[in-house]
């Protein structure tokens, strides 16, 4: 998937009631008691135009959020978006035309940006990974390690970005990883026998994944019928013998050490997905501002 091709909408990843709920918390946020500033420097009857522009180069997302903002602070405004969500801007591009009373768009302005600065932030992350190891056939993947309360947009800005999703939360699907183990072992129950026993209860539906970290666990993990092999911390030459070990008998997944410097050699041992939180974690926003026009 290239950044542009995005066949998902903001509703995919939460409900319009909750991503409304969100909005609300964030101008409360914002807002406090009023915009002081606003409340006695501008008339109320002050009509404004604005242009949401780009300052850098990158893949936008959050556009539709965006709009929500300005629409609770104010019901007469109108934005008009130029592009689509998962385009690639480049500096100095305008990306939507704000219009409406001026109040509104000035109490709406800085949380409106943060979301669209903050998603089109993590799409222009994930483009840059994807792009690193085009042809490879593997797939970028995010994580949980997501920002408290951002998730289900976070996670929509990834797919923005031409990547994919991971679990969305604990429900999605079972993955054992080494404090799993641990739990299991105290329990006197070998990994393959405990993961025997929660296939015989769950869904026929669920995927199980499996962590390892040594090439010598992946017998254990395909004998404990995992659709999954979560390859941690292991060097590239290891990787390419744990794809070898697997032989299609499973999924194989990359995971820690994951990097801009990283990824395309990790794509090149043959790994199905490779997950990288970086992409949530650490994506700085993209620089984005609203230039009235009043």
């Amino acid at each position: 998937m290239n950044p542009g091709d995005l066949t998902v909408r903001v509703s995919d990843f939460i409900s319009d009631s909750a991503l409304r709920r969100l909005v609300e918390r964030t101008l409360d946020e914002d807002l406090g008691r009023g915009d002081v500033t606003t409340d006695l420097l501008v008339p109320a009857d002050v009509e404004a135009r604005a242009v949401v522009k780009s300052r850098a180069d990158g893949v936008v997302a959050g556009l539709e959020v965006m709009a929500l903002v300005f629409a609770a602070v104010d019901p007469s405004a109108k934005v008009t978006p130029l592009i689509s969500d998962g385009s690639r801007i480049v500096r100095g591009q305008d990306l939507a035309v704000v219009s409406g009373t001026a109040r509104g768009m000035l109490r709406g302005e800085r949380v409106a940006l943060n979301f669209l600065q903050r998603l089109s932030g993590v799409a222009s992350l994930t483009a840059k990974y994807v792009d690193a190891i085009q042809g490879s056939g593997a797939r970028i993947i995010d994580t949980r390690k997501t920002t408290p309360g951002l998730r289900a947009l976070e996670k929509y800005a990834v797919r923005a970005g031409g990547g994919f999703n991971h679990r969305r939360d604990l429900s999605d699907a079972m993955l054992i990883k080494d404090n799993h183990v641990a739990a299991i072992a105290a329990r006197k129950l070998s990994p393959v026998d405990a993961v025997k026993a929660a296939r015989h209860a769950m869904p026929h539906t669920m995927t199980i994944e499996i962590e390892v970290d040594r090439l010598d666990q992946i017998p254990e993990a395909l004998a404990a019928g995992a659709d999954i092999i979560l390859l941690d911390n292991m060097s590239p030459d290891d990787m390419r013998r744990a794809v070898t070990l697997i032989g299609g008998r499973a999924r194989s997944e990359a995971s820690g050490g994951v990097n801009l410097t990283t990824v395309a050699a990790i794509a090149a041992t043959g790994v199905d997905v490779i997950s990288v939180g970086a992409l949530t974690h650490s994506a700085p926003a993209l620089d984005i501002g609203l230039d009235f026009e009043v």
